[in-house]
Formats: structure tokens, sequence, C-alpha cells
């Protein structure tokens, strides 16, 4: 069922713009024997397949009427096999060769967006821990202190400052970033539009030189080739985006009520009360400025971090020096035996405050975006950690001292004189503290969106500087109602750190999978340092994981219930996306029909040119039929865009489109598909698109004829003069070498159109010259009569035999998802004016 939509505007005219694809080699075709392996050919959308249909039409979908089989020789003249080489700055990273100035202007800048929420853990991490293992002796405050030393030395330093940012993607970090690196090695999506050239984008960079490579191979293979692997990858994807955005609403909650806090030690009046009306106050002011943009609010508050990071320092020096520095034998590791040998069960359940102190640390990866990972590593081994230490120190030799309440410790121990400026910067740290997983949430949901596994949502580009700087306005007021809720509902610190650790855990645990895919697929490392790593951070993990559940009754069952509905979500989008492309691909139209409606295609051939939008990568979507049957008349020039995005941060400009032929030159149309990685932005308006779009095309069909008049020029080759019955000139003007009389063809003639017009525009002539000159000059008309854009939107529905949760998650839940994201015309910049609608639905 289709509906024709009204909108249909003027025509429009590109200007500007750049080329886009670089110059190729030509090839040659010989025969190749039946029993040969490496076979390719193309006249097939399948890069993929080993076996192709030879016919005279260059898109031909059949398979039925295979009858000889042709080896390419050299790269083929189709963009679709373009050799992507090192595009000189293409890849160039936003930040190399940085002057001395700008390294320090880095550094703070990163201390403002990457280190708030790890910096401001001292608020509260001794607080928790001593909530639920009260201090019996001395002791226990030189445990406690050891247990948080070597947390800091493990999570934070080891394995992610010295292990996981090094699985970045090209700069990139997250959850998607990973699943993107495993894509690249592994065909382990879902979404089945994975094409051959896609690993010719030069920023693929797969490198395989290493000793493991065999067993890379198998896992490779086993990958591939399990539907269940495939789906346990994706699913520990998705439940570590759902953690890092439900960490994206408690980090603010427990940041600022936390820092808030401290006006109990300051002024006695203050109640709970207030505390709560001061945190929701803060986070309204805090979400409110994000729209800022990272680079611009970063440089106002990184050096708010930068004195916050000293403060913790100097008041941790002078506690030692005025209180006890004996807290530095907390270093032995057998403090913690002898801590968990007197307190046991309360020891263990004390962890889960202890893990706080490593809040952040999947932040540091997660905005990795933002920064280069030398200056995050650097930054934090000889800032942040130093300070983050001397802090912990700090309270501790306070509290050997004094005594006193042990779950203000971090704001008791502060010196009189200095204690209303420390709160402040306290107050503005936890503002900042809480940006930190808000951007992280933005970068991951935006990675995710690009992979089809989140529905689409508007997003700002903050930064002309750095495309990685973004802004997703719905994503913010949600983070901002869901934290003020958080506050409001748990305004105890103890559950809301608990809820923390919940959420910090799980995407610790589902980065340490990936990871640990990472380390065998890629970095393909020796298998004794692959288990090690597994038995430490994964157990670690899994202990402190342990501990956190203990608390899950006591109102942080909230943030799990959160995480939960997040994930469904995305698991829901990606399921209804791979359906619905999935039934594109098999309702997609056949080539026999387009070929037996003539070059016409049934209908009258207006002048100018129709960019169909749709989402296949191979075939003739079946919407177009529909356009075919809706409208009085369709363009002289047909070319199905398809937007795809590849598994990399960046397709560098010149090698964006890829287009190939559908039918013989007398339909004249094609298929471009528009090559974006998920960091790419899309700047260019629909003239600046259109200009570029046309150019490649232009470029397309020169090397297309310079290939062909290559071929001719074989004919005369001694192999072929003594059998010249194993050379084939097709009706659409290739040669084909290999053809014996006693194959059986089925090529079909096209008959000559009974439209002058078109008549026209057919070659009258075997010159190759004249030939293109003719084609060209067809483009151009057409281009100069202006350019439409011809949108389907295609919905799915259950049908009436399905399971009852089928039919709920795809009529309601999925069509829900779909009716209230962004739609198609607005994802693409497709100009209202010039914009033609049709819908179809398809059943599922």
């Amino acid at each position: 069922m289709a509906e024709s939509g009204s909108e249909r505007g003027s025509t429009s005219k590109g200007n500007g713009g750049l080329s886009s694809m670089d110059s190729m080699e030509s090839h040659r075709w010989v025969f190749q024997d039946e029993e040969d392996s490496e076979i390719d050919f193309e006249d097939n959308d399948d890069d993929d397949a080993d076996d192709f249909t030879l016919h005279n039409d260059i898109d031909s979908e059949d398979e039925d009427s295979l009858y000889q089989k042709l080896v390419r020789t050299g790269p083929r003249i189709d963009s679709f096999g373009v050799e992507a080489l090192e595009v000189p700055g293409a890849h160039r990273s936003d930040f190399e060769d940085a002057s001395f100035g700008k390294s320090i202007f880095l550094i703070c800048q990163t201390l403002g967006v990457v280190f708030g929420d790890v910096g401001t853990s001292p608020l509260y991490t001794f607080s928790v821990m001593f909530s639920r293992a009260p201090i019996d002796s001395n002791e226990d405050i030189i445990g406690a202190l050891s247990l948080v030393l070597y947390t800091l030395i493990l999570i934070p330093l080891v394995k992610y400052i010295l292990i996981v940012l090094l699985a970045n993607d090209d700069g990139e970090g997250g959850t998607f970033a990973l699943y993107s690196l495993i894509c690249r090695h592994a065909k382990v999506s879902l979404l089945p539009n994975q094409l051959a050239s896609d690993t010719r984008i030069s920023s693929f960079r797969l490198k395989v030189p290493s000793a493991e490579l065999e067993r890379s191979l198998k896992i490779k293979e086993y990958l591939e080739t399990s539907g269940a692997l495939k789906k346990l990858v994706l699913v520990l994807v998705l439940a570590g985006t759902s953690m890092v955005i439900a960490d994206g609403v408690v980090t603010p909650a427990m940041s600022v009520i936390s820092a808030v806090r401290g006006f109990k030690v300051g002024v006695s009046t203050v109640e709970q009360d207030h505390v709560v009306m001061i945190s929701v106050a803060y986070l309204v002011i805090l979400f409110s400025v994000q729209k800022y943009g990272t680079s611009k609010v970063g440089l106002v508050i990184g050096p708010a971090l930068f004195i916050w990071f000293c403060s913790l320092g100097g008041i941790g020096i002078y506690n030692l020096v005025k209180h006890d520095s004996s807290v530095v034998k907390a270093f032995n590791p057998v403090h913690i035996y002898y801590y968990f040998e007197r307190n046991s069960y309360k020891a263990w359940y004390s962890l889960g405050g202890c893990l706080l102190c490593a809040t952040g640390s999947e932040a540091m990866f997660a905005d990795l975006c933002y920064f280069p990972v030398r200056t995050v590593q650097f930054t934090f081994v000889f800032l942040v950690l130093p300070c983050l230490m001397l802090g912990y120190m700090g309270q501790a030799a306070y509290l050997l001292n004094n005594g006193g309440d042990a779950t203000q410790a971090f704001f008791s121990s502060i010196p009189d004189a200095a204690f209303w400026p420390v709160f402040l910067t306290a107050n503005i740290a936890a503002l900042i503290a809480s940006r930190t997983m808000t951007t992280a949430t933005f970068s991951c949901i935006k990675q995710s969106t690009a992979l089809g596994c989140f529905p689409r949502l508007k997003i700002v580009h903050t930064s002309r500087k750095f495309m990685g700087q973004i802004y997703i306005p719905a994503i913010n007021w949600f983070l901002m109602a869901s934290a003020v809720l958080l506050v409001c509902t748990i305004a105890s610190t103890n559950e809301i750190g608990n809820a923390y650790g919940i959420a910090e855990l799980g995407v610790m645990m589902m980065t340490t999978f990936l990871v640990i895919l990472v380390m065998l697929l890629i970095w393909q490392i020796n298998l004794i340092i692959v288990v090690l790593f597994s038995l430490i951070f994964l157990g670690l993990e899994l202990i402190f994981f342990s501990s956190v559940l203990r608390g899950i009754g006591d109102g942080s069952w909230i943030i799990l219930l959160f995480g939960i509905v997040i994930f469904l979500i995305m698991c829901i989008w990606n399921y209804g996306s791979k359906l619905k492309y999935e039934t594109e691909v098999k309702k997609k139209m056949s080539m026999d029909v387009l070929r037996g409606l003539g070059c016409n295609l049934g209908t009258v051939r207006a002048p100018g040119i129709g960019l169909l939008y749709n989402e296949l990568v191979k075939g003739v979507p079946a919407i177009f039929g529909h356009f075919l049957t809706a409208l009085p008349a369709v363009h002289s020039m047909i070319i199905f865009v398809c937007i795809k995005h590849v598994p990399v941060p960046v397709v560098p400009q010149n090698e964006r489109f890829l287009f190939r032929r559908v039918c013989s030159k007398s339909y004249h149309i094609f298929r471009c598909i528009a090559r974006y990685g998920y960091k790419d932005v899309r700047k260019e308006n629909h003239q600046i698109f259109e200009q570029l779009l046309i150019e490649s095309l232009e470029k397309f069909i020169r090397r297309e004829a310079q290939e062909r008049s290559l071929e001719s020029d074989g004919e005369d080759d001694s192999d072929f003069e003594e059998d010249p019955s194993r050379v084939l000139v097709g009706p659409n003007g290739s040669v084909y070498f290999g053809v014996n009389e006693t194959d059986n063809l089925n090529l079909t003639i096209l008959e000559p159109s009974s439209s002058n017009e078109n008549q026209k525009d057919l070659p009258t002539t075997s010159d190759p010259e004249q030939s293109l000159e003719s084609e060209l000059a067809f483009l151009h008309k057409a281009k100069e009569s202006g350019v439409v854009y011809l949108l389907g939107h295609g919905d799915i529905r259950a049908k009436k035999e399905s399971w009852f949760i089928k039919k709920l998650i795809i009529n309601y839940f999925y069509t829900f998802l779909r009716k209230n994201c962004r739609r198609g015309s607005a994802t693409l910049n497709a100009p209202r004016t010039h914009l033609i609608k049709v819908a179809m639905t398809y059943m599922v």
C-alpha cells in the first residue's frame, strides 16, 4: 500500500562544491575455469559473493542464469571497487603538533571535561564507606585507606589509563567505539548492509602482522558464523551504553548533593530539606548551560578544577603534617587483609563505597573524543592521581587524630580558615563533575544512533573546530528531569552512592568484556596476558558488584530500572530497524520487471534529476515501484541514494560516494552510496551535497568510458585472435571475454523506445568518445532542469499470525519510537520545497 505525498516544489541548482573521488586504474576481464575460486564481476551488487551473473544490465540481481565465470586482473572501474589510498591530512588529529601553550590549554580543558567526576570522589567515598562499616579502631581507617589507594591504582590507572584508553577507535572512546572497532575486523553487525568496498576506506586501517593471527582468524570465524555470538556482543554493547546513560543521571545527583551537604558542617541550622532544594537549583543551572558547548564551558571551568585539585593536594599535605603522617603505611597492601580479617562482612559491604573513588573512570574513556589520549594520560598521572591520593590520605590522617563524624570526613578535615573558599570550590567542582558524564552520554548516543541502535535525535555541534563536541537537547533535558527526580526521591548519599556503584560497575564490566575481545581479535597479544587481564579486572569488578547488589533494596533499584528501560528502548529500535531492512531487501523490485518496463519505465521521463533516498545498499527498492505508479512522470535521470554509516569514526570526503549503474545506459539510473563515519558531521546543505554528488557521478561516467575504451582495445590481443568466439559485446556496450558459442546466453536486447526524446538520448555511434560526451551532455541538461528529492517512508507492521510479543514490540513500541524521533527529511537536510514523499507499509 502506498500513499503519494503532496509536497513537490520547484527545481534547484547546486553551486560550488568539491570533487570527491580519486582516479582509478583500469582493469581487464579474463576467462576463469569453473573450478577456480577467486571470482569477481561488475554486473552484481553483492561485492562479497563468489559467483556473479552475466546480463546486459549492469546492476542485475538475477542469479538463475549464471553461465560463465570471469576474473578480475586489475581494479574495477566501478567506483564500488575504489582503491582507498591514504589521504594526506584526512586522518590528521586536531591536536597534533600542539605547542607548549596549546598543551597547557588542552590540559586545562581536559580537567574541566574529563576529570570532574573522579576529582569530586573525595567528597563522598569515605562517607559512604564508614556509614556501611563504622570505625572501631585506627586500624580500620588505615585498612579503608589502603583499599581506596589500591582501587585508584588498579581501576583508573592500570585498567583505564594504561590499557583501555589504548583500545580507542582512532581517538574515539566508549562502548560503541569498541563495538565499531570489532565490527571493522569481523562482520558482527546484525544489520546486513555491509559491503566489501567498505574495507577499502583508508580509515579502516586493518593490520594483522601478529604471530597470533591464526587464533585471531578463528575467533573472527566464530563471530561471523554464530548468530548467538553476534547477538551477545550487541547485548553487551547495549547494556554498557544504557549504564552510561544511567550514569549520566546519577553522577550529577551524587556530586551536587555531596557538595551541598557541606552546609551542614559550616552552618548547623541547615536541614536536609534545604540541601535538597539547593541541589535541585544547582542541577537546573548545570543543565541549562550545557548548550554552550564543551570547549567554551571547559575553558571557563578548567581553571576552577585546577584550583580544586590543588586544594585537595594542599589540604592533604596540611593534614598529614599537622595530624598523623603514619597513614603512609596504607601503601602496604597487607592492611587490606587485616581490614577484612577484623570486619569480614562489614568490610565486604563497604566495597560498594570504596568503588566510588574510581567513579568517572569510564568517563575518561567515553569523553576521549574531545581530547587526545596522551593529554588525558599525562594529566591523570602527573596531576589528578597524586592530588587524589593526598586528599584521601589527609582525610585519614585527620580521622586518626581527631575522630569526629566520619560521614563528613572531607569537610571536617578542612582547616577553619579555608573552609568557605574550599566549600565554594567544591560546589563548583561538583557542577563540573556533573557535566563529565553528560558529555559522555551525548557522545555514546551519537555513536549508537549512527550505528542504528538508538532513535534519531537532534544533535547540535557546538564547535566549528572540533566536530566531536556535541549537544543533544532532548537527552539534556531528560537527564535533568531524571536527576532532579532522583535527588527528590532519594536524598540519602548512601543510597544514591549505591545506585552510583550499580551504574558505574555495569558499564565497567561491559567495557572489560569488549576489551578482552579486542585483545583477542585485534591486538592479537599473548593469551597469558589476556587471561591475567580477565582474572584481575573482571574478578575485581564482580566482587565490587556483589557488594552493591547487597544494598539494592534501599532505593538504588531505581537506577537499575532506569538502565533496563534504556536497554529495552535500544533493543527494540535495533530489532525493528533490522527487521525493516531485511524486509525491504526481500521486497525489492525485480530487475526483470524493470527491464520489462523499458527505458521509459512505463511512464513519462520528465527533465531533471530525481534523488530517491532509501536504505538499501543493493537492489532496486520496492518504494520505487510505488513512485512509478503514484506519480504521472519520473525524472529523466534517477539516482538511488543511500546514506550509510560505516564502522569508522571518519570517512574522507574523496571516499564519500560510491556509484554503480543500474540497467543499461539508456535507462539513466544509478545507485549512489554516501558513506559517513559515526563521528562525521553532515554540515553540507542540500546544494553542496547535490554538487558533490553530481561531480562524483560525472567522474564515474568518465572512468567507465575510459575503461570501455581500454577493453575494446584489448580485442586485438593475440590471445583472443585465435578464438574470436570468446569475445562478446553486450547490448550495453560492455565487452566480455571468455564466452563460448555453446554457452546458453540469455541476453535480452532492449527494444528502441517509442519516445523520440529518449531515442535521441541513446548513443547512435560506436565511438566511445561521442558516447561519453552524449551522456555527459544528458547529465548536465538534467542538472540544469533541477533536482527533486524522492523520499520513501517505509513502515512495518506485524502480521496477524505473528506472536503477541512481536505485535506488541513492532506495532506499538517501535512505531511509537519512529513517530517521535526525527523524520527522514530533517535528518537528510532535504528542502521541503523540493520534496516528494511516498509512504509504504510492510507486513513482517
